[in-house]
């Protein structure tokens, strides 16, 4: 029996879309012992894999690289998935002490790496190259959507939530309107998230407003005009499992974007100054909107995180409003 390390820290959204990655390497080592090497905050996103056990170790800090590096040691892996590509990252693989060591870029710490097809630009999604990873130790390619998987107890909790606010059986669509504090560029005009979230209620779509602490201002705003406030209300898990009873999302470029799209429903993202070719939810890369004119990727000057971006923008509600009607979502 091997032992084998995967090494996957964050962030959030890298991790959700490495979910089905990491779910191809376990089942193909069934009959081995796999650890996943993540970040606290995300080791509980892998409880409904079997046969994987999770260690994790702080982000940042000097107890990110030491610790860790002190427990890969004492561990004796034969073999380490770097799925994470940092250099701290390369450091734990250089001092694993594993004789196989695979990576997504060539050269020391690793002994295996994909082959360099063209495909891997600045505009490669990271899904993409994790599949050529996997290429390359001759494991299938997962397949494309996010791999998260609610208990049990987190499906009821959101049955008994949606009872309670008697919406079983009714057509609803997730809306996440916000962003990280460090992204609030990514956030299209309240005003037109308003215009949306009406027009969708008067087709007879309720409207809930999701999001965690960072979206809470944000959504408490849009929910006094129209739709339903859940700020808070389920962990990432449970937005999946919400996310089932949902006829479709309207994002923006999130986590939550990612999340959702694990449930297999359509997922309309909203971009502007991220790249959309290396961003979007996997598996949803034909439901991206963005203006025709959209200067996606912008790093313009007059375009930093904390500004509007002008393709954001100028993208309209009716635009949002006609591709929903385009796709059957709406009457």
């Amino acid at each position: 029996m091997q032992r084998i390390l995967i090494i996957k820290l964050g962030a959030l959204g890298d991790i959700i879309i490495a979910t089905p990655h990491i779910k191809r390497i376990v089942e193909g080592y069934p009959e081995d012992e796999v650890w996943l090497l993540t970040a606290p905050g995300f080791a509980g996103l892998f409880a409904g894999y079997p046969n994987l056990q999770v260690k994790s170790f702080p982000r940042k800090g000097i107890q990110s690289l030491f610790p860790p590096l002190g427990w890969i040691r004492s561990q004796g892996f034969q073999m380490v998935f770097d799925l994470q590509g940092s250099d701290r990252s390369k450091t734990m693989v250089a001092l694993s002490g594993a004789a196989r060591r695979y990576g997504l870029g060539p050269g020391f710490p690793y002994t295996h790496c994909p082959p360099n097809k063209g495909i891997v630009g600045k505009d490669a999604h990271s899904f993409s190259r994790l599949n050529r990873l996997l290429e390359t130790t001759g494991l299938p390619p997962a397949q494309a959507g996010p791999y998260l998987e609610a208990s049990d107890e987190q499906r009821q909790k959101v049955k008994d939530w949606l009872a309670e606010k008697r919406l079983l059986g009714r057509e609803i669509a997730l809306i996440h309107a916000g962003s990280s504090a460090r992204w609030e560029s990514k956030r299209w005009a309240a005003a037109h998230f308003i215009t949306l979230g009406t027009i969708l209620e008067q087709q007879g779509v309720v409207v809930i407003w999701v999001g965690g602490s960072e979206d809470a201002e944000l959504n408490q705003t849009l929910s006094q005009n129209i739709g339903m406030d859940a700020t808070g209300d389920f962990s990432l898990l449970e937005l999946v499992a919400l996310a089932r009873h949902a006829r479709f999302a309207v994002t923006t470029d999130s986590a939550p974007m990612h999340a959702i799209a694990a449930a297999a429903i359509p997922v309309y993202a909203l971009f502007g100054p991220t790249d959309w070719r290396r961003s979007h939810a996997v598996g949803q890369q034909q439901r991206v909107l963005v203006h025709p004119v959209a200067c996606s990727p912008c790093y313009l000057p007059e375009c930093p995180p904390r500004n509007a971006h002008r393709c954001l923008a100028q993208l309209q509600p009716g635009e949002v409003l006609a591709r929903l009607r385009q796709d059957g979502m709406l009457g």
